[in-house]
């Protein structure tokens, strides 16, 4: 399927199925969120990684305005849905501040490995045990995939895009599972680990990209 989302360019990846939490404050995406809120669309999210715009990214439902301030600012909840990829970027949208894109949405296969999964949740608990973190992941053990847990795995914003590229359970699996074994031995710099981990959930201050 391909279709037109408005788009909301962040430094971070967000995953099918990640609950994420936003300040609003920026004129363009007040815009952005009243309309899509309104209108109850969706909205993308693709990542920004070294001041550049890459060609995929989430789109993302409202799931909640928790707060409205009164110079229009907001907080928002917000929950990840399909993975997509931008086709062609359309800066400039009629009497709107914000811009958009048009995008298809690759397969993405969610059948992996039971004992595989099983191994990366023992890898990210043995983790957080060395680095004295508690993290609940909110579903069964058995519900778990590998989106729900690669923010809790310590990895770069690179390797957290990376795995958004991969269109299969059992790759991603697999990438978190390398991933762990490298850095469990290792453990150095703990405490840029740690803050990594713990940041997930908190509503994010972030301002988006600036187009050129």
């Amino acid at each position: 399927m391909t279709n037109f989302i408005p788009i909301f360019p962040l430094g971070i990846v967000v995953y099918p199925g990640e609950k994420l939490n936003l300040h609003i404050f920026e004129p363009r995406y007040k815009q952005l969120i009243n309309d899509c809120y309104e209108g109850k669309k969706n909205f993308g999210i693709p990542t920004v990684l070294n001041d550049k715009l890459q060609e995929m990214g989430s789109s993302v439902l409202i799931t909640e305005i928790t707060k409205r301030y009164e110079d229009g600012k907001m907080d928002i909840k917000t929950e990840g849905q399909e993975v997509f990829k931008i086709l062609e970027l359309i800066k400039d949208l009629p009497d709107k501040m914000y811009s958009g894109a048009i995008v298809n949405y690759p397969e993405n296969s969610d059948r992996g490995s039971k004992a595989k999964m099983k191994t990366v949740v023992a890898y990210i608990r043995k983790l957080h045990a060395q680095l004295n973190v508690n993290k609940d992941f909110n579903l069964p053990d058995a519900d778990l995939t590998s989106y729900a847990v690669a923010h809790h795995a310590g990895l770069s914003l690179e390797d957290e895009y990376h795995l958004l590229e991969l269109p299969l359970e059992l790759q991603r699996q697999e990438f978190l599972k390398r991933h762990l074994e490298k850095v469990l031995p290792i453990m150095k710099d703990m405490d840029l680990l740690k803050g990594k981990i713990k940041m997930n959930g908190h509503f994010k201050n972030l301002e988006g990209f600036k187009f050129p």
